[in-house]
């Protein structure tokens, strides 16, 4: 018996959904990381990108905890001296939702090509409809 390696010509690809209504932001960004990288496929391989599709539904009903409204910040520069741009997440995940999922999910992929390439994978919609309903995304049960 030889052991199974994964490459672009054997891995099976899957879409699942994953609502995040009433769920805190990270533990949905950790799940849908889990499944961009493969982690949950018993043929799980480290240096391939084995992954499945994941689309994210209800981001803007997604909860953060504690004071974290209050005190976490996403911080951008313009690029300009003085440039530093801070926006709290309470006014973040009120305009921007999507972005506060896609940062979430982005810090805990890999930091090299194989995270880059799972994060083009991911779709994240506000509300809940998405445009995915043709690939028939079943939705990711196991927590």
């Amino acid at each position: 018996m030889s052991t199974f390696m994964a490459n672009k010509g054997n891995i099976v690809r899957k879409w699942y959904i994953l609502d995040a209504a009433g769920k805190p932001l990270g533990r949905t960004a950790a799940t849908a990381a889990t499944l961009l990288r493969g982690k949950h496929k018993p043929e799980f391989t480290p240096h391939a990108d084995c992954g499945d599709y994941v689309v994210i539904i209800n981001a803007e009903k997604a909860v953060l905890t504690g004071k974290k409204p209050e005190q976490k910040l996403y911080r951008r520069h313009t690029g300009w001296v003085g440039g530093l741009k801070e926006t709290k997440y309470r006014i973040l995940m009120q305009q921007k939702p999507e972005l506060a999922m896609q940062l979430a999910v982005k810090g805990m992929l890999p930091h090299n090509i194989i995270g880059k390439d799972s994060l083009t994978r991911l779709h994240i919609y506000r509300g809940a409809e998405h445009n995915q309903a043709a690939q028939k995304p079943e939705p990711w049960t196991a927590e």
